[in-house]
């Protein structure tokens, strides 16, 4: 028995073997990136990239994996580079302490992944990301909107143009289309987003209209959904 005997149960030697060869890159290690890399870490996957510019903030605590009190003020790539060898420390672990975007994109060589996972926020760098890994000729799943969601029931996996009420992937519908991009798998929420309790504005930081609401167990479902669907993918 080892630490994968379990999940050997259910899906067998040819199926480990072909996670424990898998590379898989995680733009973004935030509330549902870190969920992605947790689940790929303890189901086997032997190479991960774990790609992320930001350090880890009092405000992560309510629904970030990687964020504990011992953890805020570090790179949230250490961070999850540290939880990743702690679970398995076979796995080849590369960070990348940086902001992914156009300007950024020519640094990474999408053709050494076996599948990209896009947790990243902005619309500049999924589109970037997605254009790349086209290119590549690799597959990816791009995370739309968790944030303002109470209702985890509600994720869908769907090709970006079958999805509906998501206002990001409303914007990334128009922006793949326009830019030719078919057949993009992304995870989507059909719960309309609720708005913040108006009486909680006045607390924004300085500089900041509106901020996203988030609880602890809505962005994980999206990582655990997501990762599932990429050992899925892998294995096949």
């Amino acid at each position: 028995m080892d630490q994968l005997s379990r999940t050997r149960l259910l899906l067998g030697h040819a199926a480990m073997d072909k996670l424990k060869n898998a590379r898989v890159a995680v733009f973004g290690l935030g509330g549902v990136g870190g969920y992605v890399a947790e689940a790929l870490a303890r189901s086997g996957t032997g190479a991960m990239d774990l790609i992320d510019h930001d350090t880890v903030s009092l405000t992560n605590l309510n629904r970030q994996l990687l964020a504990t009190h011992s953890t805020i003020g570090m790179d949230k790539a250490e961070a999850a580079r540290l939880r990743v060898l702690d679970i398995d420390p076979t796995i080849a672990v590369t960070v990348h302490k940086t902001f992914y975007g156009p300007d950024t994109a020519q640094a990474f060589d999408f053709t050494q992944y076996d599948y990209i996972v896009d947790a990243i926020d902005t619309v500049t760098a999924k589109l970037a990301l997605i254009v790349q890994a086209k290119a590549a000729g690799t597959p990816i799943i791009s995370c739309m909107g968790t944030g303002n969601k109470l209702d985890a029931t509600k994720f869908q996996i769907a090709d970006i143009s079958k999805t509906s009420v998501c206002p990001l992937a409303r914007v990334m519908r128009k922006e793949c289309a326009k830019r030719g991009l078919r057949h993009v798998k992304v995870l989507f929420s059909t719960e309309d987003p609720i708005p913040a309790q108006e009486e909680l504005t006045e607390e924004l930081p300085e500089g900041r209209r509106s901020l996203p609401g988030s609880v602890a167990f809505v962005p994980s479902v999206a990582g655990l959904l997501i990762a599932g669907e990429v050992i899925k993918d892998l294995i096949k």
